[in-house]
């Protein structure tokens, strides 16, 4: 008669063991993250000149952010970058890109993206499609990028790759892509927080 007894304290056993693994097995709760930290995050681009690559970055931009890993389909991003904040290099470099043929900064002060969707990947992986405006130009663009926490907050990195003549970036004698490429590497990385 303790056999019985015993089958139902052993099923009892095994069903907590169950449920605690599953509790386990399920991810905490993750933070809704509104806010870019600016001061810690980099915009950055490579390009290809001759050849040779060509490192540079975007010293000013401004971003607004709601993103929720549990409910990442949900999630919208604008980036506004002050394109006058350019460091391609060097101040003659820099004075270039800033002009006519280029990026005219005057006309054009800032270039703006604009998310139309988020979907998840799987294991912290996202992909954000939206459009990408420089020099009064849209296109669309997509951007693989994970997320990893990072102390109460996390990080967002990932890039995508831009053709600059589809922007009318470059051009003149700058528009031949045996000198300066027509593709131009992105990349971000952003320090996100909550409210």
């Amino acid at each position: 008669m303790i056999f019985p007894h015993f089958a139902t304290v052993a099923r009892t056993l095994t069903a907590s063991v169950v449920l605690a693994g599953l509790a386990f097995a399920q991810p905490a709760a993750a933070a809704s993250y509104t806010r870019v930290l600016p001061e810690k995050s980099t915009l950055a681009f490579v390009s290809s000149q001759m050849g040779v690559s060509v490192d540079g970055s975007f010293k000013r931009f401004t971003a607004t952010l709601d993103f929720d890993p549990a409910k990442p389909e949900a999630g919208k991003a604008t980036l506004d970058i002050d394109l006058a904040s350019i460091d391609a290099g060097g101040p003659e470099a820099n004075d270039e890109v800033k002009g006519k043929n280029w990026f005219d900064v005057k006309q054009f002060p800032t270039a703006r993206f604009v998310s139309s969707s988020v979907k998840p990947l799987g294991s912290n992986k996202y992909e954000v499609r939206g459009q990408m405006t420089i020099r009064g130009k849209s296109r669309d663009v997509v951007a693989p990028f994970t997320l990893k926490p990072d102390g109460a907050g996390a990080v967002l990195e990932g890039g995508f790759q831009l053709k600059r003549l589809d922007y009318g970036i470059g051009t003149g004698a700058w528009g031949d892509t045996s000198v300066v490429a027509d593709e131009v590497q992105i990349k971000f990385r952003l320090t996100v927080a909550g409210k």
